[in-house]
């Protein structure tokens, strides 16, 4: 047991996978302009170096460690490197994720573990390792990124929304029992983020055989959404981090379409069949 307790945010030592890019990107950023050291874990090494630089260029602590999330003992080592150079984790940001766009009947067998090797068993490897070491040391705040696709389902990519329903399922649960320990969790739930997974990002991947016109309708649809900027979306996942939310979705209206799937699950539904018949025509 550590006499230190958890820092918010000032000297806190954070890690974050996934931080390379995107969201990730943004959570190390504005962490560090809040006085935390983070750690910036990811396959893209070189892009997570040339972040790590820039925050220290900017004044914060960073450095920047290649993970692949899928593989537990890369990521028990890399903590317990952490927690030695640092004396301590005060926040494990389970970050890293891909996506796979396409209805089910498209998906093989091997989308479906790809994505559930990094969406799942990469949180589930980053709370493992996070939470033994919270254990030990008696404090910390553990914190998944879900999606508002774990809260509302949708057509476009079944396969990461089964994914995030697990993420906060999980995030609720240890949230139960962690709090006994003194230990923190929560769970991010980002509606449309302006992020290169928007695009695809580097590791996803589409199933279905688009047309540049089809391709500009999707991509206009996003931008209906009003995605927001990543920088916006840390700022204020940080602020209700710090006040200890369990929930936390971003942005802020997307909290509509929860409740009304909550009070009315078969609208949902057949706003879900509407989607389907209308990607069935493309």
């Amino acid at each position: 047991m550590s006499d230190r307790e958890l820092r918010v945010f000032d000297g806190a030592t954070a890690i974050i996978t996934g931080g390379a890019s995107g969201i990730g990107r943004a959570l190390g950023g504005e962490l560090a302009k809040r006085g935390s050291e983070v750690v910036l874990a990811d396959l893209q090494i070189e892009l997570a170096e040339e972040v790590a630089s820039g925050i220290r260029d900017a004044g914060g602590k960073a450095t920047a460690l290649k993970l692949d999330v899928t593989d537990f003992s890369a990521v028990e080592s890399l903590l317990r490197e952490v927690v030695e150079r640092t004396g301590g984790l005060d926040f494990m940001f389970n970050n890293a994720g891909i996506t796979i766009a396409g209805p089910i009947r498209l998906h093989a067998i091997e989308d479906w573990n790809r994505i559930i090797d990094v969406n799942l068993r990469g949180v589930v490897n980053g709370v493992q390792a996070a939470y033994q070491i919270m254990l030990d040391q008696g404090f910390g705040h553990i914190v998944n990124t879900a999606s508002t696709g774990g809260l509302v389902p949708n057509v476009i990519s079944p396969s990461y929304t089964t994914t995030k329903y697990a993420v906060i399922g999980l995030s609720r649960v240890l949230r139960a029992e962690a709090a006994a320990e003194g230990i923190r969790v929560s769970v991010l739930c980002p509606g449309f983020v302006r992020t290169p997974m928007l695009e695809g990002g580097k590791y996803g991947k589409t199933l279905m055989d688009l047309s540049p016109e089809q391709e500009r309708e999707l991509r206009d649809s996003f931008e209906k959404l009003k995605p927001m900027p990543p920088d916006t979306f840390a700022g204020k996942a940080l602020d209700a981090i710090a006040k200890n939310k369990a929930i936390i979705v971003e942005p802020s209206w997307w909290k509509l379409l929860w409740w009304i799937d909550r009070l009315s699950p078969q609208l949902t539904m057949l706003q879900l069949r509407k989607q389907v018949m209308e990607m069935n025509k493309g």
